[in-house]
């Protein structure tokens, strides 16, 4: 693919992720268009209109020591290094992304953000992707330990939405990882565009970076295509077991392939099955290091793991193709194993507009 066709793409995704929207007349301004410096001058809340359609934001975002417990409703999140990183999940045990997706709070892996902690034990393998344009983070989580139901196939997060005002309502994120930021790890950059995968047992992250163009930010941390999960969104061939960060290409912007030599653009369907003509190009990658858990999460390894653990509950299996549900839920979705292999988050194939339900499932 040309440079200048990547560049033409580019610049339609970033208008068309704002094209289904329609933003709330009590509160017009887009989640994205909300920019605080860290931490002085964050409000208590981003989003607290109760004349708005689906009322305030359910947390809060000034978040400090006095904040952070189990039970913190912090909904300013950071995403920094492999050891240092949150993830959007429930604020209420056995929960579904679909049901809570817009009052999901932080939790992370590291003390001092105000936030909760992600229990010991709970994330079972992660993969950091450094890139010139965004960072990924993929791994292998026992969901239940963040309060979401074991059998949830999950939903994205994202600060934008149907009404511009973000999943989680008012979610701020934050990190000091990009170069922009000169190297100073004492300081913050707001994340304008970010996108969070979460379910399955098995999570996806990408922040862009602030100082990138607009274009290159929607792009490659797209959110219309929330059928598509984290196999298309966020390609990896992170491992279960395996912690490493590496440096890696960009990726191809989900929804962008070649065929017969020609670049073409796969638009998700609003409520039909979602099937995709192509299949995502994992990004090369290198200088992968890898870690020990225990030394990178040292700082949780007090933290009380509660709940059913996943492992206990889960079904199906995976053959590398993706299966629609048999069961008798509100949408469909491939089973799942964890086999030791590679992580590739499928497709939900009758997924409302609401909910966003994606599939997973795990190569050996």
């Amino acid at each position: 693919m040309s440079r200048s066709t990547l560049s033409v793409l580019l610049a339609l995704a970033a208008t068309s992720k704002f094209a289904l929207a329609q933003p709330d007349p009590a509160d017009p301004t887009p989640l994205v268009d909300k920019t605080y410096a860290y931490p002085s001058g964050i409000p208590y809340q981003v989003d607290y209109n109760t004349a708005a359609i689906r009322g305030p934001q359910t947390g809060y975002n000034i978040c400090n020591s006095t904040t952070e417990n189990q039970n913190s409703l912090c909904q300013t999140s950071m995403v920094n290094h492999i050891d240092d990183f949150c993830l959007w999940a429930p604020a209420t045990p056995n929960s579904t992304i679909a049901d809570t997706e817009q009052s999901e709070v932080a939790w992370c892996t590291k003390p001092g953000h105000g936030t909760r902690l992600i229990p010991n034990g709970a994330l079972q393998g992660v993969q950091m992707l450094r890139t010139s344009e965004y960072i990924q983070i993929t791994g292998f989580i026992d969901q239940t330990q963040v309060n979401m139901n074991a059998q949830d196939y999950g939903g994205e997060l994202d600060p934008h939405g149907a009404d511009l005002r973000g999943n989680p309502l008012g979610g701020l994120m934050y990190s000091n990882a990009f170069p922009s930021n000169g190297g100073n790890n004492n300081t913050y950059q707001q994340v304008i565009d970010w996108t969070n995968f979460m379910g399955g047992n098995a999570f996806c992250i990408t922040i862009c970076d602030p100082a990138s163009s607009s274009a290159n930010q929607s792009a490659y941390c797209q959110n219309i295509y929330d059928r598509m999960g984290c196999s298309y969104n966020m390609p990896s061939n992170g491992q279960n077991g395996t912690f490493e960060v590496c440096d890696a290409d960009l990726k191809t912007p989900v929804g962008i392939y070649v065929t017969g030599g020609v670049t073409m653009t796969y638009s998700q369907p609003a409520t039909a099955a979602v099937v995709p003509p192509y299949t995502a190009v994992v990004p090369a990658s290198s200088n992968c290091v890898s870690y020990t858990s225990s030394v990178l999460y040292a700082a949780i390894a007090t933290v009380t793991p509660t709940g059913v653990s996943a492992s206990a509950t889960a079904t199906g299996s995976g053959t590398g193709s993706v299966k629609s549900s048999t069961g008798t839920g509100t949408a469909g979705a491939a089973s799942s194993t964890q086999t030791g292999g590679a992580i590739t988050l499928g497709v939900s194939t009758l997924a409302g507009l609401t909910g966003t339900l994606f599939a997973i499932v795990f190569l050996s």
